[in-house]
Parts: structure tokens; C-alpha cells; sequence
């Protein structure tokens, strides 16, 4: 394959170092051209002496000063809001991977996609919120919207090269490793602490995905996604819940038939193939060894218990600008659950409340959405300070 120049927005998260081991592996089919990070000015630094880049981007205005103190001579720095969309749209750039957690990745992502560049999604925020948006702008401009995640690279994978598109689908069917409480007594669920959700049993991850693996909020949020990636109905959406997280996800056809795509439990694998796409390489990586494997476990979800993937259907099905409020609804509770001033099951309690609260707008415009996921803070804050349930 043709070297790959490619931008990476979140360049010190969980999935902007598994690019970067990515391409430590491809050296020869991939090249980091600029990085961009919140505020962890030290980790980029190093980050850009290992991979020579020229361009970086710091979201954290302040610390411009000690940035420019500490990087090599001859690195452009681009600051703020609008130095992410300057490295979204650097002329060089086949390629843009956003990585950022939150409503920053919206305007880097638009304006790559506008800028003719293919666009690989790692922030759910980008599809959940403003998926409409985006693929339109992505069908409009001929650039391609490349999953990350491993469930919906699972599913693109699967439905790579398939000629009778998604009319031939009968289900898109999302694999969950149940988090920590899938056996939980529902009684139990009150006394659940901040330490305990952050033990995830299978992924290594940051703690605001962490948390909401164990409400199963995440893969709510991925059922959304998968509406806009693969245009299907939510109704042709479900989730299974796979303790072991070897099958990413599967895809059901209206014959019956069932693919799945396997692999370890690395996220190197789903970011490998989105960066490496149309080509397959061999990047090292661990193989799966069936004979070790012994058992591959499956059963339904709790929705009674964990109503967060039922909250995540009526906003998808809602569409319009209740998904972005269902987004940063639960941004909002898992933040007051992990400052201790919600129980675990008051993360679905108040995302009911605030979507209950909402008037249904249109999301035409990364302006609209943007507007509801301020409401929704706005109206969580108000959901925290009255709502009797919330104190206890």
C-alpha cells in the first residue's frame, strides 16, 4: 500500500498510544504527520520526538509556554479549538484520526471531512451527536468514515465487499462483555463504589468508558453510531452480551446466515484495519489460539435491570437532537457518580429525566447539536440539585 500520512487528534489517550504502537509496527505504511492533545504537554513531547512530526496541536491554551519551551526546533504549534481544525486540515493529510473524548472532536472532524480527507472515528460524541451531519458532509465531499471502535470496525469488516448493502441485512448485532455487574443483583447495584466500576474485566480503558461499559451507557452509544455508520435502522440494531470479548460484533442476513469478526482483545487490531484500509497487513500481532480458547459464552442483557440500552433506542429512534442530550445527560452522571454525589443507578435516573425534559429539535448543524448537549448539562445540573432520589 501506498505510506499513509496521517493526523492524529488525541494523540495521549488510551487510543492515540495504540495508534502510535500502530505505527511503530507499519513504519513503512504509515506516517504520523501531526498530533494533537488536550493538555499532557510531557507525553507529547515525547510523543513528537519519537515520531518527528512537524505539526502539533494543544487544545489547553495555558500551557503554550511550556510547550514551545520543550519542543524540538522547527514543530509548528496550532492552539485551542483552532489549531485542531488547523491539523484537520493539513494539506498533506490523507487521513484524520479523531481521538478526542467530548464535543471537541466535532468541528476537527467536519472540517477534515470538508477538506476531502478521510475521517477515522474514535470519539463516539462525533456519530451520537451529529451523526446526520457528518455523513452527509462525508457523502457530499466522496471521503470515506472509517470505525475505530471494535464493534463497528467488527461490523464494517463483516460487511466489507458485500454487494446486496444493507437491504440484505436482517440485524447488526453489538457483542458486550457485560461489564463488572452483568451477574449483579439489581438490589445490589445502590451500593456499587467509584473503584468497582473502574475494574473492567476485560478492557483497559479510560474511566468515563469504563463507567459506562458497567451501565452498558457505551454500548447504547454504539448502537446510535451504528445507525449512522452503516445506515440501518435502530430497529435492526440489538446487543448480546459476550463475557470474553473475542467476537467484536456480528452481522445477521435475511438468509440466516451470521459473520462475526474475532480477534484478541487489543484495540491495536480495529485501529490497525482502519488505518491500513482497503489493504490487510501483518503488523505482529497476537493470534487468536482456538485450542486455548475452550468456550465462547453468550446472553441476553438485562434491559431491566440496565436501562440504559432502551434509553438508547428511544433516542435513536427519536433521532434529531435527543441523541446529544442522551449523550451529555449521561456525561453529566457519571461525573456526579464518580465525585460522589450519585449512586450507580442514578447514572439512568437522571438521563431518563433530562430526556424526559427535552423538546425535540432538528440536528441539522453542528450549531443545533451543540445547543443540546449545553441544555442537557444545563438541565442535569437542575436534575442534581432537586430531584429527591439523587440524595440519598
Amino acid at each position: 500500500m501506498k505510506r499513509k500520512k496521517v493526523v492524529l487528534l488525541g494523540s495521549t489517550g488510551s487510543i492515540g498510544c495504540s495508534t502510535l504502537e500502530v505505527a511503530r509496527r507499519l513504519p513503512e505504511q504509515i506516517e504520523l504527520i501531526g498530533l494533537a492533545a488536550n493538555a499532557s504537554v510531557e507525553k507529547l513531547v515525547a510523543q513528537v520526538r519519537e515520531t518527528g512530526v512537524k505539526h502539533v496541536a494543544l487544545a489547553d491554551v495555558s500551557k503554550e509556554a511550556e510547550l514551545r519551551a520543550r519542543l524540538p526546533a522547527g514543530v509548528e504549534v496550532h492552539l485551542g479549538a483552532e489549531g485542531l481544525v488547523e491539523l484537520a486540515c493539513l494539506a498533506e493529510a490523507d487521513m484524520v484520526l479523531v481521538a478526542i473524548v467530548g464535543t471537541g472532536g466535532l468541528h476537527p472532524a467536519l472540517a477534515a471531512i470538508e477538506c476531502g480527507k478521510d475521517l477515522a472515528v474514535a470519539s463516539k460524541e462525533i456519530l451520537v451527536m451529529a451523526g446526520e451531519v457528518i455523513t452527509t458532509a462525508a457523502e457530499k465531499h466522496g471521503v470515506k468514515i472509517l470505525p475505530v471502535d471494535s464493534e463497528h470496525n467488527a461490523i464494517f469488516q463483516c460487511l466489507e465487499g458485500h454487494r446486496g448493502g444493507v437491504d440484505e441485512v436482517s440485524r447488526l448485532i453489538l457483542t458486550a462483555s457485560g461489564g463488572p455487574f452483568r451477574q449483579t443483583p439489581a438490589a445490589e447495584l445502590a451500593e456499587v463504589t467509584v473503584e468497582r466500576a473502574l475494574k473492567h474485566p476485560t478492557w483497559d480503558m479510560g474511566p468515563k468508558i469504563t463507567i459506562d461499559s458497567a451501565t452498558l451507557f457505551n454500548k447504547g452509544l454504539e448502537m446510535i453510531e451504528a445507525r449512522w455508520l452503516f445506515g440501518i435502522g435502530m430497529e435492526r440494531i440489538d446487543v448480546i452480551v459476550h463475557p470474553q470479548s473475542i467476537i467484536h460484533s456480528m452481522v445477521e442476513f435475511i438468509d440466516g446466515s451470521v459473520l462475526a469478526q474475532l480477534s484478541r482483545t487489543d484495540m491495536v487490531f480495529p485501529i490497525q484495519y482502519a488505518l491500513t484500509w482497503p489493504d490487510r497487513l501483518n503488523g505482529g500481532l497476537e493470534r487468536i489460539d482456538f485450542a486455548q480458547l475452550a468456550k465462547l459464552d453468550f446472553e441476553a442483557p438485562r434491559d431491566d435491570v440496565f436501562p440504559a440500552l432502551g434509553l438508547a433506542r428511544r433516542a435513536g429512534l427519536a433521532g434529531g437532537t435527543l441523541p446529544a442530550v442522551f449523550n451529555a445527560a449521561n456525561e453529566v452522571a457519571v461525573a456526579a457518580f464518580v465525585d460522589g454525589k450519585l449512586p450507580f443507578p442514578g447514572i439512568w435516573e437522571l438521563v431518563s429525566e433530562v430526556m424526559d425534559r427535552h423538546s425535540w429539535g432538528q440536528a441539522s448543524s453542528l450549531e443545533s447539536v451543540i445547543a443540546a448537549d449545553a441544555w442537557a448539562r444545563e438541565a442535569g445540573a437542575a436534575v442534581m440539585g432537586n430531584w429527591a432520589p439523587m440524595a440519598r
